[in-house]
């Protein structure tokens, strides 16, 4: 019998450190043995010029998650850790029900941090000629994620706090760990 599919959706402005978080997730399901799965969602739209009528890439990132979802589920597994800014809004389930089945169960959780920390964040990490739009994009995104959030949304602060501290929450929220005997 097929088990349920499951997605934790890592969401949040840049800078947050979603990235960072979703492979500390890994790490502790890794260290319980917890079979699953992480795709890093910017990088399933990478392609410029932008295809043919899909200006904003989504054709081309649900093709592409449908396909590596494909690939993993032949193989057996049933969890995904994705991270992408935008991707825990309502109007992308519908992407996760069609590449991983209508049953999917969602997991949304939001990081957040403040104007302060992401622009020490990005400073560090955006060493080309993106910072200033980097630092614009975020500010952006986190206005939109204000305002159109799902409410079963989990919000996680990451000022000020460890990784590993940020992660167990996480994981605590997906509920993917085996819960202890007795």
């Amino acid at each position: 019998m097929d088990q349920q599919a499951e997605v934790l959706l890592i969401g949040g402005r840049a800078g947050v450190g979603k990235t960072t978080v979703g492979w500390e997730v890994s790490a502790r399901l890794r260290a319980a043995m917890v079979a699953h799965c992480v795709i890093e969602g910017d990088f399933m739209g990478q392609a410029h010029p932008a295809p043919e009528g899909d200006p904003g890439r989504r054709k081309i990132a649900e093709r592409n998650l449908t396909a590596l979802w494909s690939n993993y589920a032949e193989l057996g597994y049933r969890r995904l850790i994705y991270t992408h800014t935008v991707s825990v809004l309502a109007e992308h389930e519908g992407m996760f029900q069609r590449a991983m089945g209508a049953n999917v169960r969602i997991v949304r959780v939001v990081l957040t941090a403040s104007d302060a920390t992401v622009r020490e964040r990005l400073t560090a990490r955006e060493l080309g000629s993106e910072l200033e739009h980097e630092l614009a994009s975020s500010a952006r995104k986190a206005r939109i994620l204000e305002e159109r959030t799902p409410p079963d949304t989990v919000c996680v602060a990451t000022d000020g706090r460890a990784v590993v501290d940020i992660a167990r929450e996480v994981v605590d929220t997906a509920d993917w760990l085996p819960r202890a005997a007795g």
